[in-house]
Formats: C-alpha cells, structure tokens, sequence
C-alpha cells in the first residue's frame, strides 16, 4: 500500500512537468516576452534554492568546509561539463542549441531524482508525512518547471521538444522513489553528497549562463521587471522554507 502512495505522488509531480503545454498555445510574441520573465524567475529560483534550501541542509548533516568544499567542486564540475558541450556542440562560436539546454536538464534530472528521494523516503516515515512533503514539492515545482521549460525555449529548444525533455527529466523523480524504496537503507549516505554538487550548479547556470543572457535587455522596463522576477524566484524559495521548517 505504502509503494502505491509512492507511486502515485511521484506521477503525479511528474506530470507537473507538461504544464509547458499552457505556454506552448500562446502566440510566438507573447511567448518571447514571457520567456524572459521566466528565465528571471528560474535564476531567483536556483539562486533560492541552493542557499535557501540546499545549502542548509548540507551544513546539518556535513561538517566543517565540507559541503562548501562540494558545492566548489559542482561548479567546477558543470564548468567542464558545459566546456565538453561546446567543445562537441558549437563551432566558432555559432551554437544552434546553447549548452545550458543541456546543463538544465543534467541538473533538472537530478533535482527530480531527490523529489522522488524525499518523498519516497517521507512516506516510508508515514502515510501524512509522505502527503506533506509532496504538497510542499508541487509548490516548488509548478513555477520551477516552468522556468525549466522558459530555459530550455530561451536556448533554442522548439516547443514541442522543450516539452518532449523536461517531461523525460520529470520521470527521473520516479525513479528516486523506486531506487529509495528499494534500498532505503544505502540511499541517504549518498546523498548528502549530490546535493552540494546540485546546488554548485545551480549558482554556476544562474550566474554564468543565464544572468550575462539576461543583462543583453538594456531598456530600464524590462530590466527593471527581470529584477522584480529574480526577487519573486528568490521569495518564493524562502516561503517555502519557512513553511517547510513550520511543517
């Protein structure tokens, strides 16, 4: 019974992921202006998310530099990432699909992958804090997935495609639950050591990769509203840190 109540959380926050087909049905133009804010709103977001969330929750169970220490080797670790894309995906310069597409979705699957960690791992505690936790991942994910699709959109993904990748990254959520239900036992101590490399990436895409994108808009108005989105992205993660932490 238990695994059915998995199962059917982790689909359901899956699922989450096709909420691109509300963009996908708005006009090219109307569409563009909206990718923008979007994309502010994931870089909030990131940003949020890593010293809001993960962070933390690494200094808790880490000690000394260490999680500082992994969250340096995260950067690192996307830079050369990104690095071999360009290597195999660009030439001169010209790239028909930026490398953060594919960043995105590396760090995205793995981002999915621990949903289905924590929410497997919270109903294997109790039925009410396994609905709990899920509640509290849909929250996050609704604008985070689609600042995902925005990203992916922004980096020269079609529609169809956009939405084609983020769904494929979603499902790795099901496959953390399963893998922790399995081996619920093995599963935390490695963990604990992923997320810092998240969160490394995190900031490394949103400073790196999609603030320089962002600060080619030199009219005040939208600048203006591109700063008002990363704000919201940021606020957005700390709510739902003070209601994680209240829960």
């Amino acid at each position: 019974m238990i695994f059915l109540w998995i199962l059917l959380a982790v689909i359901f926050v899956s699922l989450l992921s096709l909420l691109g087909l509300v963009l996908i049905s708005l006009k090219d133009k109307t569409l563009h202006s909206l990718i923008h804010l979007l994309v502010s709103f994931a870089a909030g977001s990131m940003i949020g998310s890593a010293f809001l969330h993960i962070l933390p929750e690494s200094v808790g169970t880490l000690s000394g530099l260490t999680p500082f220490l992994i969250v340096i080797l995260g950067i690192v670790l996307f830079f050369v990432i990104e690095k071999v894309l360009h290597w195999r995906h660009c030439h001169d310069e010209h790239c028909k699909i930026h490398p953060v597409a594919y960043l995105n979705l590396f760090g995205d699957g793995v981002h999915n992958f621990m949903d289905g960690v924590a929410i497997s791992a919270a109903f294997l505690i109790s039925v009410d804090l396994g609905i709990t936790t899920t509640i509290a991942i849909v929250m996050h994910e609704i604008p985070h997935e689609l600042g995902n699709f925005a990203i992916l959109i922004s980096s020269g993904l079609t529609k169809t495609k956009a939405l084609f990748y983020n769904f494929l990254s979603a499902i790795f959520s099901i496959l953390g639950a399963i893998l922790t239900y399995v081996f619920a036992t093995y599963v935390n101590s490695i963990i604990i050591y992923i997320m810092p490399i998240i969160a490394g990436g995190f900031i490394y895409m949103a400073g790196t990769d999609i603030f320089p994108e962002l600060h080619k808009e030199k009219r005040l108005s939208k600048s203006s509203l591109q700063f008002l989105f990363i704000i919201l992205g940021i606020l957005l993660m700390w709510i739902m840190k003070l209601v994680l932490n209240v829960v």
